[in-house]
């Protein structure tokens, strides 16, 4: 795949990073990784972009957050919204930013006029080997939307944001159901009875002979492990 780069003088740029290697992308691989279901085409700006010059790119590709990189694409930070807030609240007559006692992250933030001055820096990464789920973690710890995905040398692959993480929930029922029986269901077959197993909008229902009861808390265990799974009903 190429590489698309907006107009240098403009501190932005648009780039479609390139998957994973060793991964075909077509296949269905549970547990599935971040290079699997983040966004490939990636915007972001240097560190001298301007305030208007950000502003401008979230409102014209839709993001709320813009990683910040130098050199040959090295992530250094990231800017948000929350970022650039403090410089509208200055604005306001009672803003306590007026009346600072002392400095304030904030109140440089108001001052800022650049990706440098604005962004939070280090910026919270993960690599696009981790697990989905150890992205979705990190983004409840944090309470952040999206993360930048960077290589091992701290340059930007891509973008994973919450709704990528959630997409593994939009994996068939029948790749489901066939998962759970080749992977689980087959190699426990000597612990196990005959089990029947449905799969209805990730729900998955299991009936038959699961075996011994101390047992059965184990499977349903490593059936909720499967990615796409919602929830485990028991038939017995």
């Amino acid at each position: 795949m190429g590489t698309e780069h907006a107009p240098a003088a403009q501190g932005v740029s648009a780039k479609r990073a390139q998957p994973p290697t060793g991964r075909d992308a077509t296949a269905y691989v549970s547990p599935r990784t971040v290079g699997d279901v983040m966004t490939q085409t990636v915007v972001a700006v240097g560190r001298d972009a301007d305030f208007k010059r950000i502003v401008r790119t979230m409102r014209e590709w839709q993001v709320s957050a813009l990683p910040v990189l130098e050199g040959d694409g090295r992530v250094i930070g990231v800017v948000s919204e929350a970022d650039l807030l403090p410089k509208e609240e200055w604005h306001a007559q009672d803003s306590p930013l007026r009346r600072p006692r002392t400095y304030s992250e904030e109140l440089g933030k108001a001052a800022g006029g650049t990706a440098a001055d604005l962004m939070t820096t280090p910026a919270v990464t993960v690599h696009p080997e981790a697990f989905v789920s150890a992205a979705a973690r990190i983004m409840a710890e944090k309470r952040i939307k999206r993360l930048p995905v960077t290589d091992a040398a701290g340059c930007l692959r891509g973008i994973v944001s919450r709704s990528d993480v959630l997409s593994v929930f939009l994996r068939p029922d029948e790749e489901i159901a066939a998962e759970i029986r080749e992977s689980i269901l087959g190699p426990m077959a000597d612990t196990l009875g005959e089990v029947r197993i449905t799969v209805q909008e990730g729900v998955v229902t299991l009936s038959g002979d699961l075996g011994d009861s101390h047992f059965v808390p184990l499977v349903v265990r490593t059936v909720l492990s499967v990615e796409g799974v919602v929830n485990v009903h028991l038939a017995v």
